[in-house]
C-alpha cells in the first residue's frame, strides 16, 4: 500500500504548477504590484532630497530637459544605456519566449511572469541606485519629444487594438480589417516594452510631483506588461485604469509647469474618454450621456472665461489620437499589403513542348 501511495502522490513540479496557476496567484501580483508602486514611488520621494546638489543648466523652453548632467561623464552615459538596454532585451526576450510557449490565458501566473515581474522589479532598484549615483537618464543623447511620443502611440496602438471590441467613435466601429486589428494584438508587447522601458530610463528618479506621477504610472505599466497570457492582463477595468491615468499625469505636470495649458490635457485625455474609452466598459445608457454632458459642461464653464479663442485646445489630442491609429491602421494594412504580395507564389512556367 505503502508504494501505491507514493505513485499517485504529485511530485514537486505538480504542486509548482498548481501554485502559480492559483485563481489567487493574479490577484494577489496584481496587488502586490500596485503596493510595491505605491512603496518605491515614496522612496523616490523621500530620496529626493539626495539629488538638490545635482547641478542643472537654466531651462531652455519647451525642447528642453532641465533634469539632466551639466558635463555628462563616460560612466554617466554607460550606466543609463547599459541597463537600460540590459532591461529592454530581457523584457523583449521574455515575451518571444512566452509566444513561443503559446500559452493560454490563466487567472494565475505563468513562469514567464514571475521572471518578468522579478526583472522589472530589479531594474527599477538599479534605476535608483544609478540615479544617487550618476544621475543621468537617456535624456542626456535624446529628445524630450521621443519619450512623449513614444507613450503617445502606445494610446494610438491600445485605441486600435481595442476598436473591434469597444468601437472608436461612441462605440461605432470603423471599418478597419480584422486582420490589422490582429496584427497590432500579436506585436503590441514589443512596442509597449519598448516605449514604457526607454521613457522609464529617459528620466532619473527625480523627487518633483511631475517625476513622482510619471514614475508611479509607469510601475503600473511595467506591473501590466508583466501580467501577458493571464486573466488580470485583459480585465477591462484594470485596462481602463492603464489608460485613463495619463489624464492625471498629463494634467497635474501640466499645472505643476504652470504654463496655462493644463486644460488641453484634461478636456483633451476627458474627450477621448467619453468618445471612446467609456463604450468598453458596459455603462448604462443614462450613465453615458450624464458623463458626456458633464464633459460638455465642463468645457463650457472654463472656456467661457478662458476664451474661445483658445476652444482648440480640447481638440487637439482627440484629433491626433484619432489621425493616429488611421495612420498606423493604414502602414500596418500597408506593410500586410506588400508581404502578400511578396510571399505570392509565382505562377508556374509550363515547360516547352517537342512541337515549341
Amino acid at each position: 500500500m505503502a508504494s501505491i501511495t507514493q505513485t499517485v502522490q504529485p511530485s514537486r513540479p505538480v504542486r509548482q504548477r498548481a501554485r502559480f496557476d492559483s485563481p489567487n496567484a493574479g490577484k494577489i501580483a496584481l496587488w502586490g504590484g500596485i503596493i510595491f508602486s505605491f512603496a518605491f514611488t515614496a522612496l523616490i520621494y523621500l530620496a529626493g532630497p539626495a539629488l538638490l546638489s545635482v547641478p542643472h543648466a537654466p531651462d531652455q523652453g519647451a525642447s528642453w530637459y532641465y533634469w539632466k548632467l551639466i558635463d555628462p561623464t563616460t560612466a554617466s552615459r554607460l550606466s543609463a544605456w547599459g541597463l537600460y538596454l540590459a532591461h529592454q532585451f530581457a523584457l523583449w526576450g521574455l515575451i518571444f519566449y512566452a509566444q513561443k510557449q503559446r500559452p493560454g490565458y490563466t487567472k494565475g501566473l505563468h513562469t514567464f511572469n514571475i521572471l518578468a515581474l522579478g526583472v522589472n522589479a530589479l531594474f527599477v532598484g538599479l534605476h535608483f541606485v544609478q540615479t544617487h549615483v550618476w544621475y543621468d537618464g537617456l535624456a542626456q543623447d535624446v529628445s524630450i519629444f521621443s519619450s512623449q511620443g513614444s507613450v503617445i502611440v502606445m494610446l494610438i496602438v491600445i485605441m486600435l487594438m481595442e476598436s473591434r471590441s469597444r468601437g472608436l467613435i461612441f462605440g461605432k466601429r470603423l471599418p478597419i480589417s480584422q486582420r490589422i486589428v490582429g496584427f497590432a494584438r500579436k506585436y503590441h508587447g514589443y512596442f509597449f516594452a519598448w516605449a514604457i522601458i526607454y521613457t522609464f530610463w529617459y528620466h532619473p528618479m527625480e523627487a518633483t510631483s511631475g517625476h513622482l506621477v510619471g514614475f508611479f504610472y509607469t510601475f503600473l505599466l511595467m506591473l501590466q506588461g508583466s501580467l501577458f497570457f493571464t486573466r488580470t492582463h485583459v480585465n477591462k477595468y484594470w485596462m481602463f485604469v492603464m489608460e485613463i491615468t495619463v489624464l492625471a499625469h498629463g494634467t497635474l505636470v501640466a499645472i505643476v509647469q504652470g504654463n496655462g495649458i493644463w486644460p488641453m490635457f484634461f478636456f483633451g485625455f476627458a474627450g477621448i474618454f467619453v468618445i471612446t474609452q467609456m463604450w468598453g466598459l458596459g455603462l448604462k445608457a443614462w450613465m453615458r450621456w450624464g458623463l458626456l454632458l458633464a464633459y460638455i459642461g465642463g468645457i463650457v464653464i472654463v472656456y467661457s472665461s478662458r476664451g474661445l479663442n483658445r476652444l482648440w485646445e480640447p481638440l487637439a489630442i482627440p484629433l491626433i489620437d484619432y489621425a493616429g491609429v488611421l495612420v498606423l491602421a493604414g502602414a500596418i494594412g500597408g506593410g500586410l499589403w506588400v508581404y502578400d504580395r511578396i510571399r505570392q507564389p509565382k505562377p508556374a512556367i509550363a515547360a516547352p513542348t517537342e512541337a515549341q
